[in-house]
């Protein structure tokens, strides 16, 4: 017969494997009480028994057998709580308290006995008590034995024992009832556990498991799963999106690249064209998809992680001399004035590559849209909030207010950038990388018209303080 889900689960058999392991402990203490308790009153009855036994033995060395006997006489008729016996050397009866010897040989060394005494109670009823002796051969060779009734030692230690296993009943019965309330109550957090599990095992991602506010670890692992899911969910999603994305991002340019294909193709089937320019034409443009679908790629990738893979701490100073030296040259060669701005011993953690990619994507665009003779500035500093911030200002023509929040979508280009190549993921990728690393993209003016120029753009790459 198979058991209820109750009985099989692990916390109700952790508990009776304890119960079992407690009982084994109880009983090996209630063992060595009763061991020590017992041989405790034995010591004791024995001492009590041998100090009356010298003190008529004393009696016998100073006034013979005659005054033992009258001692025994004496001390029989008192309250005293022993047993007294004296013998002939022969084993006959001389006076005392018994009428025999609970050892069957008189005759022989000083020994110990164990024997019960034959009493009668209030009511009239034979009654045994146990009892202990110890008897000797006086030098005279009389014989004496002397015991003591040790009901009341045994009937104490019963007590005791019985005190014991009774704590140790109701122990056992308050373990197993707690046992059964601790696996009950962690039967149903695991079931509402194993529920959520095959929920989203059955396609219901949305499930989630319940935080009861209680802070143990069913809730630590309720909240792990819950942000487990999430990220699945947004990972899912972001692959969906992804697929979608690339679908719909890259339909355009792939049309376009067919069409000049296929005109370049009639051209030149028809004797117009030549097939040479016509294929470095289709070069560059594969090329241009490439570009965009890895940038999409990248996006997406982003997006459904949630987070930036590999983050490390670094100095990010270090990051921006490298990209200032390399866009140094470029600057140069098309008339710019580039400039520089580093605060040292900085600290942010993050994924150097996808940030250097997100700056090399505005210093691109800085370079791209400043004309001859105007300025370029990076500069890398601590922001009062704690925050670490990258910024690119240029001296182009800028993004106006109502642009900017649009800017940093997909494929978004104003017109003033359409006689440049370009996607228009370029700003995108960076709000990306930002957002993944847990800051943000913050568009502004630059330093303003001056004659020809500007107003120019001021983009900040905002990081958070390290953790």
């Amino acid at each position: 017969m198979r058991l209820p889900r109750l009985f099989r689960t692990t916390p109700f058999r952790l508990t009776l494997l304890f119960l079992a392991l407690f009982a084994a402990a109880a009983s090996a203490f209630l063992a060595y009480i009763y061991l020590a308790t017992a041989g405790e009153a034995t010591r004791r009855t024995d001492q009590n028994i041998t100090r009356e036994m010298r003190s008529l033995v004393a009696a016998y060395d100073r006034a013979g057998v005659d005054a033992v006997n009258q001692s025994l006489i004496e001390r029989a008729a008192s309250e005293r709580p022993f047993l007294y016996l004296l013998m002939k050397p022969d084993g006959t009866r001389i006076s005392g308290s018994i009428a025999e010897s609970p050892l069957e040989d008189v005759r022989g060394a000083p020994s110990r006995a164990s024997f019960s005494v034959t009493d009668y109670d209030a009511q009239g009823r034979l009654v045994k008590h146990p009892a202990r002796g110890f008897q000797e051969r006086l030098s005279g060779g009389e014989i004496l034995f002397v015991g003591a009734d040790v009901s009341e030692d045994q009937a104490y230690v019963v007590k005791i024992v019985r005190a014991l296993w009774g704590a140790g009943a109701l122990v056992i019965v308050l373990g197993l009832a707690g046992g059964l309330l601790v696996s009950r109550n962690v039967s149903r957090s695991m079931g509402a556990l194993n529920d959520v599990v095959a929920a989203v095992r059955n396609g219901e991602f949305g499930a989630r498991a319940t935080v009861r506010g209680t802070r143990d670890e069913f809730d630590e692992l309720s909240e792990g799963v819950n942000e487990m899911l999430d990220r699945l969910e947004r990972s899912m999603a972001g692959h969906r999106h992804a697929g979608d994305a690339i679908a719909h991002d890259l339909r355009s340019p792939l049309t376009r690249l067919r069409a000049r294909l296929e005109t370049a193709y009639l051209d030149v089937e028809a004797g117009k064209g030549n097939a040479e320019e016509a294929l470095g034409q289709a070069l560059d443009d594969t090329d241009g998809v490439l570009k965009t679908f890895g940038a999409v790629l990248s996006i997406a990738r982003l997006q459904a992680a949630g987070q930036a893979p590999d983050q490390v701490l670094f100095d990010p100073a270090d990051l921006a001399a490298d990209l200032a030296e390399l866009y140094e040259p470029t600057c140069e060669d098309k008339g710019l004035e580039f400039d520089a701005e580093l605060t040292r011993d900085l600290q942010v953690r993050g994924n150097r590559e996808f940030l250097a990619q997100a700056l090399a994507n505005l210093l691109d665009n800085a370079v791209k849209y400043t004309p001859a003779g105007g300025a370029i500035m990076l500069r890398v500093r601590r922001r009062s909030s704690g925050e670490v911030e990258y910024s690119i200002t240029d001296t182009g023509p800028g993004v106006p207010d109502e642009d900017r929040a649009r800017v940093v979508e997909r494929f978004v280009r104003l017109e003033n950038s359409r006689s440049e190549p370009g996607s228009g993921l370029g700003l995108s990728l960076v709000a990306a990388v930002a957002e993944a690393h847990g800051g943000r993209l913050e568009l502004s003016e630059g330093p303003g018209k001056v004659g020809e120029m500007g107003p120019g753009l001021r983009v900040a790459l905002i990081l958070p303080r390290p953790a």
